[in-house]
C-alpha cells in the first residue's frame, strides 16, 4: 500500500506549516495563551480560508470529502505548531456526527449549520464525558425527556468540554431510555451555547487549551434531536474512532517537533568542551525516540485506513475499533517515552515554560489521556479481539 501523500495533500500541509512559521511562532503562541480568549480568531479564520474546516465534509455538503488518511498531513502540521485554536476538535467528533446525520436528515438545518462550520463562522463542541464515565462512551447519566408540547427537557452535567468557551453550538448527549451504562437509549441534541439554562464553568487545561464543565437544565425544540431517539451510540462510537485516528496524527506532529527540538539541543549544548550529542549513550536514546515516532506513524496510517474502510463499508465496526485501539496503545506509549526523554535530555531547562519542548510534553501528556489512557485502550483492544 502506498502511503505517500499526494501533491494536493502535501501542498495544503505546507501552506499550514508556512502560516505557523510566519505567524504562529513560539513567542506568538505564548501571547495567545495569555490572552482572554486563549486562542486566535484571526488564525482560525486563516486556517478556514485555507479550506481546513471543509476537509471532512462531503462534496455534496460543500466540503472536500477528505478521509482520515487524507487528514494526516494537516493534523501533523497542527501538532507541530501546537495550535490552541478550536480547529482539531471541530474536525473531530462534531464534524463526523454532523456529516453522519446530514446523510439521513432531509431538513435544511444541518446543511445550513455545516455551511457555517465550513465558512469558519460557527464552531461546534462535543459535550459527552461525565464525572463517572471514565471514558466509557455508554455511561451517560444526563437525561432528556419529551414533554407534551414536543419540547425536550435536558438535565445533567458534562465535564472537560474542550473549547466550550469558543463554541456557538454543542452536540450534547443525554439518555432518553435505559440504564446509566446501556448502549441503547442515548440521544444527541444540538444545543446553542446561549440557550437559557446552560451554564459553563470555564478553565484552562494543563496543555493550555480552554475548556469548561457544563451544567444544564434547559428546554429545546423538538427539532434539536439528531437522528432517532435512543439510537445514537453507534454513531458516537464511530465518530470517536474517527477523532482518535486524527488525534494520533496530531500526536505525530508533536512527537516530530519534540524530537527535532531535542536533537537541536544535543547538537548545541556543550559539556567538557564538546556537544553532548557526541556522547554515544545520548545518541542511542535519541535513536530510540526516533524509532518510537516512526512506529507510531505506521500504526496511525493503519488506523486511519481502517476508519476510512469502515466508512466505505469494507470492514466491520469491530475491525475499525481494534485498529484504532492498537494505534492508541502505541501512540500513548510513544507519547510518554518521547515526552519524558525530551525533558530529560534537555535537563533542567526542559521543565521551564520558556522552552517549547515543555509545551510539547504537556500536549503529548494530554493526548495520551484524551478518549482514554493506556489501560483503557488495552481494555478496548482486548474486547475487540
Amino acid at each position: 500500500m502506498n502511503f505517500q501523500f499526494s501533491e494536493e495533500q502535501q501542498l495544503l500541509a505546507d501552506s499550514v506549516l508556512r502560516l505557523i512559521d510566519e505567524q504562529y511562532d513560539f513567542e506568538a503562541r505564548k501571547k495567545i495563551i495569555a490572552s482572554d480568549e486563549g486562542w486566535s480568531p484571526l488564525i482560525y479564520a486563516k486556517l478556514s480560508e485555507l479550506g481546513l474546516t471543509a476537509l471532512p465534509f462531503a462534496e455534496s455538503l460543500g466540503g472536500f470529502g477528505a478521509g482520515a488518511l487524507d487528514m494526516v498531513p494537516v493534523m501533523q502540521a497542527l501538532g507541530k505548531g501546537l495550535l490552541l485554536e478550536p480547529l482539531a476538535t471541530t474536525l473531530a467528533v462534531p464534524a463526523a456526527l454532523l456529516a453522519h446525520f446530514a446523510e439521513t436528515d432531509s431538513s435544511q438545518r444541518l446543511k445550513d449549520l455545516i455551511a457555517q462550520v465550513i465558512e469558519g463562522q460557527v464552531r461546534v463542541a462535543w459535550a459527552h464525558d461525565e464525572a463517572k464515565s471514565r471514558w466509557d462512551l455508554a455511561t451517560v447519566q444526563s437525561t432528556a425527556s419529551q414533554e407534551a408540547n414536543g419540547q425536550w427537557h435536558l438535565r445533567g452535567e458534562k465535564r472537560v468540554v474542550l473549547h466550550a468557551p469558543a463554541a456557538q453550538c454543542f452536540i450534547l448527549s443525554a439518555r432518553t431510555a435505559g440504564g446509566a451504562s446501556d448502549r441503547k437509549g442515548i440521544s444527541l441534541f444540538l444545543v446553542p451555547a446561549d440557550t437559557a439554562g446552560l451554564h459553563q464553568k470555564t478553565y484552562r487545561t494543563y496543555d493550555d487549551q480552554r475548556a469548561a464543565d457544563l451544567i444544564f437544565d434547559l428546554r429545546l425544540e423538538a427539532g434539536a434531536l439528531l437522528g432517532n431517539s435512543g439510537e445514537a451510540f453507534d454513531a458516537i462510537e464511530a465518530a470517536c474512532d474517527w477523532a482518535q485516528a486524527l488525534l494520533c496524527a496530531e500526536a505525530l506532529g508533536v512527537m516530530d517537533e519534540a524530537n527535532r527540538l531535542t536533537l537541536e539541543y544535543l547538537k548545541t549544548r556543550k559539556q567538557f568542551g564538546m556537544p553532548i550529542g557526541s556522547f554515544q549513550s545520548l545518541q542511542h536514546r535519541m535513536v530510540d525516540m526516533m524509532m518510537s515516532a516512526e512506529q507510531s506513524r505506521s500504526i496511525t496510517y493503519l488506523a486511519c485506513d481502517r476508519v476510512d474502510a469502515y466508512r466505505a463499508g469494507r470492514v466491520t465496526a469491530n475491525e475499525r475499533s481494534k485498529a484504532v485501539a492498537m494505534a492508541r496503545v502505541k501512540v500513548n506509549e510513544a507519547a510518554r517515552h518521547i515526552g519524558q526523554e525530551a525533558i530529560q535530555l534537555h535537563g533542567g531547562m526542559g521543565m521551564t515554560i520558556e522552552m517549547k519542548v515543555s509545551h510539547s510534553f504537556k500536549r503529548l501528556t494530554a493526548i495520551s489521556q484524551q478518549f482514554g489512557d493506556l489501560d483503557h485502550q488495552l481494555d478496548r483492544l482486548a474486547n475487540a479481539a
